[in-house]
């Protein structure tokens, strides 16, 4: 596996190294000591599927807070999508800054997104799956999402996305004291 950082820091895609043949190929998606290597999470405690049947399907920003906040390793197993990371760590030199690339099926290509930060995607193709692992469990009373269009973020998606949640369409202008869990 190939680490590559992003601008935000902590948040890295990983492009796999397959070895193959006549037959196809082989790589891995997940080895403990090279995770371990960059100080990035080796417990992941769920493996979830996502499938998106219609082109430019938002679904995000989402993350938890305290205990529960969750790395995730996202991968594409069908179609292609962009996936966008959102720095909310108070005390990161990029709170507040986003990135996003594109992950396939075809390119193979996965991120890997820290505590804090909020993670969405669009679809860019019809019948997208991905994968993801997650190293926190689910937690309802923890969960908190961000409008991939709030005007304090200025996320940039290349298309105006055809179907979203009106959860996700819903959710409040950021509001640190409830998005980062200082209030109840």
């Amino acid at each position: 596996m190939k680490f590559n950082e992003t601008s935000l820091q902590g948040v890295y895609t990983i492009d796999l190294e397959p070895r193959g043949d006549d037959r196809g190929f082989f790589s891995r998606v997940f080895c403990r000591d090279e995770f371990a290597e960059l100080g990035l999470e080796t417990n992941f405690v769920q493996f979830n599927t996502s499938f998106s049947r219609i082109k430019h399907t938002f679904r995000g920003m989402h993350y938890q807070l305290g205990k529960n906040a969750e790395v995730k390793v996202i991968k594409v197993v069908r179609g292609a999508l962009l996936d966008v990371v959102l720095d909310l760590r108070e005390d990161s030199p990029t709170f507040g800054k986003w990135t996003a690339a594109e992950l396939s099926a075809d390119n193979r290509t996965m991120m890997y997104v820290p505590r804090g930060c909020a993670h969405g995607f669009l679809s860019l193709t019809e019948d997208v799956e991905m994968v993801y692992f997650v190293s926190a469990f689910y937690d309802p009373e923890n969960e908190r999402s961000v409008r991939w269009n709030d005007p304090k973020f200025g996320i940039e998606l290349p298309f105006e996305p055809a179907l979203i949640s009106d959860k996700d369409a819903g959710t409040r202008d950021f509001d640190p004291a409830w998005h980062l869990g200082k209030t109840a």
